[in-house]
């Protein structure tokens, strides 16, 4: 027989790894003010192996319209340059021997808006990653009636995935929000 709170447990890791995938996602995007976050997906090669920008340099803002890069092997400058230049970053980086800055240009209308749109788009990427687990999650409590779970027991548990569904999908909602406004401020 299936244990209701093990597939609660479960349908609610899944929307948990759904939001964290938002929240990283989100932060990629760029809106327009310096921020460390849009260059996590950049890897650099560091003697042989593809290794994240974080794990080869110190990153920081100095101000919001600029990113400060300060390898901890100046024999890196190249290959971190390269990198962003390979990315989708979008930003052309000033190497001055020493550190590598990057200029974060203000935003285009069109630029924001198609930013904007894109975080909507991930937004209902995991929308549909907790709406599928929580299908899982009633289609396994449904078969645990055919094993002989009660009826009741089985609908108020169906309820309660629901309910946790329905605070998911809110938090969702309310980050893609909170990153639209973010980008289309200018």
């Amino acid at each position: 027989m299936i244990d209701k709170e093990k597939n609660l447990a479960d349908a609610r890791k899944k929307m948990e790894n759904a939001m964290a995938h938002l929240d990283d996602v989100l932060a990629r995007i760029r809106a327009g003010k310096a921020n460390p976050r849009i260059l996590d997906g950049i890897r650099v090669d560091y003697y042989g192996s593809q290794t994240p920008l974080a794990n080869v340099a110190n990153i920081t803002t100095p101000d919001a319209k600029s990113i400060v890069i300060q390898p901890w092997e100046k024999s890196m400058l190249r290959e971190i340059e390269k990198a962003i230049l390979a990315s989708e970053v979008g930003i052309t980086p000033e190497n001055n021997g020493e550190i590598i800055r990057l200029g974060i240009p203000p935003l285009t209308e069109e630029r924001r808006r198609q930013l904007s749109k894109q975080a909507k788009q991930e937004g209902e990427e995991s929308k549909i990653v907790i709406r599928n687990a929580r299908r899982d999650a009633i289609d396994l409590l449904k078969k645990a009636i055919k094993d002989g779970m009660p009826e009741d027991v089985e609908k108020d548990a169906e309820a309660e995935v629901q309910k946790v569904h329905d605070k998911f999908i809110k938090m969702v909602d309310d980050c893609v929000i909170a990153k639209d406004k973010e980008i289309m401020t200018v």
